[in-house]
This record gives structure tokens, C-alpha cells and sequence, in this order.
């Protein structure tokens, strides 16, 4: 028996006498459950999607496009852009029935090297930042009524982000049941505190409030047009979350399809409607130059209650972090259960039944960019990826229809569909490399970086033995401690 391979079957065995010893679990019970219902379905989305966007974007998206009416018409194509996703993701989700969705759809379309580099944009790019943005969000909104007159100060606002995250963490580790729990709750929060922002700005409407509502000031240039979907397809990111979940998801054939259906179309009218209040109040400089639109839409409606929209969206943006959270670990679950991530990410908590690890090493990595607090920034740097990793997943749907056109489909887009959506992803991805370079470079940097880690840790095949003894040194300590076991014990 060679060297290495006793040293993974003696910290294996070890490992899972130790476990078995002290708890009484069948292992073949170890592994994902199909809790989630319809109504966990919809709360998941929608509390992922509605969270920081609405609350920050629509500075961002009045920026590049100069006036009102411009600015609420980019707000509607950004919804039925991501309707149009949300379509394709619903044939290919319940086409192929794995966690993971995009990965595992460019996986099974494109193979393995494609897969992991999609893998490598949404786990050390697109899903931590976004994470860390929308704990800022949560943090500037909770301090602000601190510091009514300036902008909270960036270390205060940071050190919040990471007790944010660090509380959903541990409620993520404890239970799914407790995860999807704040999901609804908050959902319902945060909901209620746009249903008053759009009630308050129907009022004003109704009441003459219009003279903002024009196409005064609008810019023509396509670069600025195209960042301004970046701002507005950000707010709307996290319509194909549900299909990360799928394995957890009940009835997902049924299912699936009618959460993305009515979370979309719900998330798209509010929206609108709040774009709508916030200009029947406040003027395009008003809000040009807010740190936090709802505060200052707050302080100008409702007087001595203006305290109570500041904490509706900190409750926002809160169950938004824990969306981001629930979701994402299971990315990274899938991607090691395919063997492109260490191993430690494929097990799960023996009593709790969660994928402990992959949930642990997401909360780390957002916290990492929580060092910049630059938050428009980190908007432009996200969007370049997702948006390209995004357009990479629906390609898989007419090419599967080419390729495999024999495979099941409970649910067939017609074409013209993703043709659309690809059309638009390369504008949207191309067009802003001309008007924001500096952060294309680096997203380009981030996503080339994946080539050398794919070549060295996965196509590699003959590696030293004291590295394999390493690893199987560092996977059994860290099973012992986190008290995590894998499908089947040799593979621990």
C-alpha cells in the first residue's frame, strides 16, 4: 500500500471511529434535505434579490443616465432582463437537478475546465463582494441615524458588517430551518418597509407631486447606459439563486419555475413603485447626493417617525446577507462534491445536518472585502464578472439543445429567449470595459488567475506524496473539530 494512500485511510478511519463513537448517526443519512417549500422558495429569492440594491442603486443608476424617466425606464428593462434569465435557468434547473446551478449547468455542457473558472468568478468574486456590499448597506443604514449631518465612518460601519455576518454564520451552522426562518421573517420586513415608501410616494404622486418625472439631463452615451445596468442589474441580482438550492428545494420540477416566476414579477412592480416615490419627493440632486436615499426620503416624509424606515432596511439588507450566505455555501459545497474544491467542503455537520465548512470559508472570504468600503466600486467590479459567468450558463441551454436534444425537459424555453439575453449580456459586459477600465482589468486578472490554480490543483495529477499527507493531516483535523463527515467514509 503506498504511502499516501495509508495515511488518508488511517486519519479516515480514525477520524470516523471518533465520530461513531460519540454519536449515533447513520451516515448514509448524511447529506442535503429537501426542506424548502414554495413559500421558502419565493422568500429566498426575494430576500436575496431585495436587499441592498434598491436602497443603493438607484444613485448609481440616475448617475449614468442623467434624468427620471430615463433612470425608472433602465429599472424596467433590468427586470425583464432578469425575467428572461430567470426563464432559461428554469429549463436548465429542472433539466439537470444538481446544486450548484450554472456551475453545474456549464459542467455538464462545457466539461470541467469551464466549470471551474465559473466556479472561481462566482466563489472568490461575485458572491463574497456582493456579501460584503450589501453587510456595508446594513451597516451605513443602522448607523446613519448616528451621524444624521456626515457619513458614518468607514471603520464603524466595517466592524458592523462583520458582526452581521459573523451572526448569520452561526445561524446558517446551526440549522437550515433557522436560515430559511430569518429568510422569511425578513423578507416579510422588508417588504412592509417598501410597501410604506410606495404608498407614501403614491400619495405625492396622486397629489401633484411631478415636476421631477421628465428626460431632463439625459445622457446618450452608450457606456454611460450600459453602467447604469450595472447598478440596476445589481439591485436585481439573486433571481437564480433558487437554483442553487435545488437538492433542498421540494418538488423543484413543479416548484422552481413558479418561485422565479413570482418573485420576479413581484420584485419588478416594487421596484418601479419605489423609484417612483423616491422622485416624488426628492429632487435627482437630492438624491445624486444621499449617502442613504430611504433615510433622506424618511426624514423629508415622515418627521419624528423617520427613525422607523432606517431599521425596515437594515432588516432589508440583513435578510439579504443571510440569502447571499445560504445560497453560496451551497456553490461551494457542489463544487467540491465534483472535486474542484478541497474535500473538507463536501461534508457536513453530523448533528445539524449543514454544510458547516462551506459556510464558514464564505463568511471568511466576505469579510476579506470588507477592507474596502468604496461600495459603487465593488457594484462595477461585480457586475463585470456576473454578468459574464451569468451569459456562460444560458449558452448552455441552446447548446444542450443542439448537442443533447434527447435529454428530458420538464420545462422547454422557446430560443428566441436565450438569444435575446446573450445579445444583451454582451452589451452589458462589453460596452462598459471603454467607460470603467480599471475595474475590467482587475476582474480580468481575478477570473485569468483561474487557469494556474486549475492547472496546479486539479489537472495535476502526479503530486508529492508529502503534499497529499498534508492535506489528509489538515482534512482529518479540521473534520475532528468541526465534527463533519462526507457522504461515504473513505472519501473523508
Amino acid at each position: 500500500m503506498k504511502k499516501e494512500t495509508y495515511i488518508k485511510q488511517k486519519s479516515s478511519d480514525e477520524t470516523s471511529k471518533h465520530l461513531k463513537d460519540n454519536y449515533t448517526t447513520n451516515n448514509d443519512d448524511i447529506g442535503l434535505k429537501a426542506k424548502m417549500t414554495l413559500m421558502n422558495g419565493v422568500t429566498v429569492i426575494v430576500g436575496s434579490i431585495i436587499g441592498s440594491g434598491i436602497f443603493v442603486s438607484p444613485t448609481g443608476v440616475l448617475m449614468n443616465t442623467g434624468s427620471v424617466n430615463m433612470a425608472l425606464i433602465v429599472w424596467v428593462i433590468s427586470g425583464l432582463f432578469s425575467m428572461v434569465g430567470a426563464y432559461c435557468y428554469a429549463e436548465l434547473g429542472t433539466m439537470i437537478k444538481k446544486s450548484g446551478a450554472d456551475y453545474a449547468y456549464i459542467k455538464e455542457t462545457f466539461g470541467p475546465f469551464m466549470a471551474f473558472i465559473r466556479l472561481w468568478i462566482e466563489c472568490m468574486i461575485v458572491r463574497p463582494c456582493s456579501q460584503a456590499i450589501v453587510a456595508l448597506t446594513f451597516s451605513v443604514y443602522v448607523l446613519k441615524p448616528f451621524f444624521p449631518d456626515c457619513q458614518p465612518p468607514d471603520d464603524a460601519a466595517r466592524i458592523l458588517a462583520f458582526c452581521c455576518i459573523c451572526i448569520l454564520t452561526f445561524i446558517n451552522c446551526w440549522d437550515v430551518k433557522w436560515a430559511t426562518a430569518v429568510q422569511d421573517l425578513f423578507t416579510w420586513a422588508k417588504l412592509f418597509a417598501l410597501f410604506i415608501i410606495i404608498v407614501t410616494g403614491l400619495y405625492f404622486l396622486f397629489t401633484g407631486h411631478t415636476e421631477f418625472f421628465t428626460f431632463d439631463n439625459t445622457k446618450h452615451e452608450i457606456t454611460s447606459l450600459a453602467l447604469s445596468f450595472y447598478s440596476g442589474l445589481f439591485a436585481f441580482n439573486g433571481w437564480n439563486y433558487l437554483n442553487f438550492i435545488i437538492e433542498e428545494l421540494q418538488d423543484p420540477v413543479r416548484n422552481l419555475p413558479r418561485a422565479i416566476y413570482i418573485s420576479c414579477t413581484l420584485v419588478t412592480v416594487v421596484y418601479f413603485f419605489t423609484n417612483v416615490a423616491f422622485y416624488t419627493i426628492l429632487s435627482p440632486e437630492e438624491v445624486l447626493g444621499s449617502e442613504a436615499v430611504a433615510v433622506t426620503f424618511a426624514d423629508r416624509c415622515f418627521g419624528m417617525f423617520a427613525w422607523t424606515i432606517p431599521v425596515f432596511v437594515a432588516l432589508s439588507t440583513f435578510g439579504a446577507v443571510n440569502g447571499i450566505l445560504l445560497t453560496s455555501s451551497r456553490l461551494f459545497y457542489a463544487g467540491a462534491c465534483e472535486g474542484q474544491m478541497p474535500e473538507i467542503l463536501t461534508m457536513i455537520q453530523i448533528q445539524r445536518l449543514t454544510p458547516t465548512p462551506a459556510v464558514l470559508i464564505m463568511a471568511l472570504l466576505s469579510m476579506l472585502y470588507l477592507m474596502s468600503s468604496n461600495i459603487f466600486a465593488l457594484i462595477n467590479y461585480v457586475g463585470f464578472a456576473t454578468w459574464l459567468s451569468i451569459g456562460a450558463a444560458v449558452l448552455c441551454l441552446p447548446w444542450l439543445r443542439w448537442k443533447q436534444p434527447n435529454l428530458e425537459r420538464p420545462i422547454k424555453v422557446n430560443l428566441i429567449f436565450p438569444v435575446f439575453y446573450l445579445l444583451a449580456t454582451l452589451f452589458v459586459v462589453i460596452v462598459p470595459m471603454l467607460a470603467s477600465p480599471r475595474e475590467t482589468m482587475y476582474g480580468c486578472l481575478m477570473i485569468l488567475s483561474s487557469i494556474p490554480v486549475y492547472v496546479i490543483f486539479i489537472a495535476w495529477k502526479s503530486k508529492p506524496k508529502w503534499f497529499h499527507g498534508l492535506l489528509n493531516v489538515i482534512t482529518a483535523f479540521l473534520q475532528k473539530t468541526l465534527m463533519v463527515l462526507g457522504k461515504s467514509n473513505k472519501q473523508i
